[in-house]
């Protein structure tokens, strides 16, 4: 079975967990899309791993892993993390496949990212500054940009470097009044990416349809969520790559009929980082008690997240545009304490109702929520592993959002560990 796992919110839902759960059951996982921003987090035993670009199916041994064409890798980052695997005695070289035309962020991305956001103030986006946005940009441009397979030719790179990073400096000098950066800073740097990096590039388009061919089970893996789709979600305030379901072909060369099933990942509630609108936010204790009990912080900036309830409009609508099959329910043990508990079922929009999440920024910025409340429960449920065994009211909470969202919700997270999850 093929199976597609994609966040349904604005990212941060645990999709890292559910990867590394379904990766035992795959012979292949494939990262298709985003960069560096991603942060997805694995919990084995007492070991916690912060993965930015590699696949979260690293940590299994026999899986073979893919960074897929529409990925922008940031070399610096991949080669500290694979090394920082190797530490803990996990070896990539044999299992690790790095697409040739994935696109390079280099140093002058992040300063480009940096001094956009500095120059924006109380306008900023709120990026991670890692550079993604400014790489795709480049992409899109397709004149100053640097791909894998350029490592392979450090001549012809060394060339290209000077043209790219003489032509950056102009602009960050007459725009930003910023210090020009080295060309031959940069390449020093390529030339010691291309010796480790190198020997893992490959045509992954090819591999995987010879994988497919050959019967192998692939597991694609996406990164944010749906709601910060460039296309689909809250622009501008999103990321810079399709992160709904939609992305997954376009990113990886594979067909969408290829994959058996798209399971969505949510959290019990919803959060988002930086800027923009969010319909069901709490800027209260109850927030400040959801962000405390569910360590909600971003892996990759480490910022404080904005919390809400769930929003069963937004959760629907990413479901409807990837054509979800399932859903995998996350985090659930951190409502536990809450006396009561609210769903928002629509939006109020200029005093009309819709359960159709509106990603027109201006709609959405005045939508307000329509709640249904359900009582919470007391009782700690990180060690119940039976859907049965969980209390009443989170039965009857699970099975509101499953009857709101149309969706079955076969997975439930009640920990961050491998084995707290209970599958239904």
């Amino acid at each position: 079975m093929n199976c597609c796992v994609v966040g349904l919110q604005w990212g941060d839902e645990g999709k890292g967990k559910v990867v590394d759960i379904l990766a035992e059951d795959s012979d292949i996982v494939v990262r298709y899309s985003g960069g560096a921003n991603a942060g997805h987090t694995v919990v084995v035993g007492d070991d916690r791993f912060a993965l930015h670009l590699l696949p979260s199916g690293v940590v299994r041994p026999n899986v073979k892993c893919v960074i897929a064409n529409a990925v922008v890798v940031d070399p610096e980052v991949l080669t500290g993390e694979i090394e920082a695997l190797a530490d803990k005695g996990i070896t990539l070289n044999e299992r690790l496949l790095i697409s040739e035309n994935a696109h390079l962020v280099l140093d002058y991305h992040k300063q480009e990212d940096r001094l956009r956001e500095e120059a924006l103030g109380k306008h900023k986006l709120g990026t991670t500054v890692r550079g993604i946005g400014p790489c795709y940009a480049d992409k899109v441009g397709r004149t100053f940009t640097m791909r894998m397979a350029d490592l392979a030719e450090l001549d012809e790179l060394r060339a290209k470097l000077k043209a790219i990073v003489e032509y950056k400096n102009k602009v960050f000098g007459a725009v930003y009044g910023a210090e020009p950066i080295s060309a031959d800073e940069i390449f020093d740097k390529c030339r010691s990416y291309a010796e480790k990096l190198l020997p893992l590039m490959a045509d992954t388009t090819e591999f995987l349809h010879k994988s497919l061919a050959d019967g192998r089970s692939i597991l694609f893996e996406g990164a944010q969520g749906s709601l910060l789709d460039l296309d689909h979600g809250t622009f501008p305030f999103v990321t810079s790559s399709n992160s709904s379901a939609l992305g997954m072909s376009a990113g990886c060369g594979v067909s969408a009929r290829m994959v058996d099933r798209f399971l969505g990942v949510a959290k019990a509630y919803t959060t988002r980082v930086g800027s923009g609108p969010f319909p069901s936010e709490q800027d209260n204790d109850v927030g400040q008690y959801i962000r405390d009990r569910g360590h909600e912080y971003g892996t990759t900036t480490g910022r404080p997240r904005r919390c809400g309830w769930f929003d069963a409009v937004a959760v629907s609508y990413a479901v409807t545009i990837g054509a979800i099959d399932s859903i995998a329910l996350m985090h659930l043990d951190t409502l536990s304490g809450l006396k009561e508990l609210q769903i928002c079922r629509e939006y109020q929009i200029d005093g009309r109702s819709t359960s159709f999440f509106p990603a027109n920024l201006r709609r959405l910025a005045q939508a307000r929520c329509v709640y249904e409340t359900v009582g919470g429960w007391d009782e700690e449920i990180t060690e119940v592993s039976s859907f049965h065994d969980l209390p009443l009211n989170a039965r009857n909470y699970v099975v509101l959002i499953e009857e709101m969202t149309k969706r079955p919700v076969t997975m439930i997270g009640v920990g961050p560990r491998r084995n707290q999850v209970i599958s239904r």
